[in-house]
């Protein structure tokens, strides 16, 4: 018996979500679970049925149309025991792909979810600020992200946070967020923090990332490198608009932080030369953003991890951006070996 399920009819227009009945024993452990009625108030459906009911749900629909019509599901997402007895077809693999297209376009009820995680991420992000002036270790800053969303209302974060202190920020999935922030040797702080974190709000996702100073004011040096990726993140936002080519967003980045290396004289020679040489796929190695939605990297975005150019094949987007799409812009440069 699946523990949840939604069965929706096109004919009649009609969803209908099917949650699981009570069971006493797990009642006096966990307490009454969501009654139809009030399923039916929290949840954007038509009805609301027992998970007992759906095989005859589905038969009944099968029944209405003469067992000249087709079930759609997806193969992964259909518990054992579901039968579309009754249907002349079953199909369970275009269905996968329709949701994930329709996904990109965001409503702006889901948009609204989307603000309010962002908005509780931005206040643990503000309270890793605060915490990174006293922390001695990354944890410390980790477990002020994850307290300031849970007493905000995000009670589960969107991914593992990534709070990576000097060389670590130069990994791009850093995941260990237990090394110490003085250095054992010179008995000095370490200059900078990378976080990467964010809340997730009623199953949708917040993606921030920056770089903060733990003594309270950049290096000279890492200022630089600072100014050159605010530059590209707030090049390309300015270039987003309906049916722009995510490629061109991307390709720009190179070219700002291209120009921003050349200037600072690490790298040498003339732009053009470095894009189509790809040397900037050395400091720049991911890709500029990703769709962003009930998964922090969405559905939708048709990536190519095939691709040969070395600057597009971490891309999680290859396409032309549609109205209503909601897409991440974090760029990056590492000069950390």
């Amino acid at each position: 018996m699946p523990d949840a399920a939604v069965v929706y009819d096109a004919v009649k227009d009609e969803l209908t979500l099917f949650i699981p009945p009570i069971n006493p024993e797990s009642v006096i452990w966990s307490g009454l679970p969501l009654s139809p009625e009030e399923a039916a108030k929290l949840y954007d459906v038509d009805r609301v049925l027992f998970t007992t009911d759906v095989n005859s749900t589905l038969a009944s629909i099968a029944s209405s149309h003469n067992g000249q019509t087709a079930a759609f599901a997806i193969a992964e997402q259909v518990s054992e025991g579901t039968s579309f007895q009754g249907f002349a077809e079953t199909n369970t693999t275009s269905l996968k792909t329709a949701i994930e297209e329709t996904r990109v376009i965001k409503d702006a009820y889901e948009v609204a979810l989307l603000r309010k995680a962002n908005d509780i991420s931005t206040k643990a992000h503000v309270a890793a600020i605060h915490a990174s002036k006293t922390a001695t270790n990354e944890r410390q800053i980790e477990a002020a992200i994850i307290g300031a969303c849970i007493a905000n209302g995000c009670r589960e974060q969107s991914y593992h946070p990534i709070v990576a202190g000097g060389e670590g920020g130069a990994t791009l999935h850093y995941v260990r967020n237990d090394v110490d922030l003085v250095d054992p040797v010179t008995k000095q702080r370490k200059n900078n923090v990378l976080i990467d974190a964010g809340g997730e709000y009623q199953t949708y996702c917040a993606d921030i990332t920056r770089v903060i100073p733990l003594n309270g004011r950049f290096a000279p040096e890492t200022r630089q490198i600072y100014e050159i990726v605010l530059q590209m993140q707030t090049e390309c936002i300015a270039m987003l608009k309906e049916g722009v080519c995510w490629d061109d967003v991307h390709a720009l980045a190179h070219r700002i932080a291209i120009r921003g290396l050349l200037k600072l004289g690490i790298l040498r020679g003339s732009e053009d030369e470095l894009f189509e040489k790809r040397v900037s796929v050395a400091f720049f190695p991911h890709g500029l953003g990703h769709y962003l939605g009930m998964d922090t990297h969405d559905t939708g975005g048709n990536p190519n991890y095939e691709d040969k150019d070395t600057m597009f094949r971490y891309l999680r987007v290859r396409a032309n951006l549609p109205a209503g799409s909601v897409v991440t812009v974090e760029p990056g440069v590492s000069t950390t070996p």
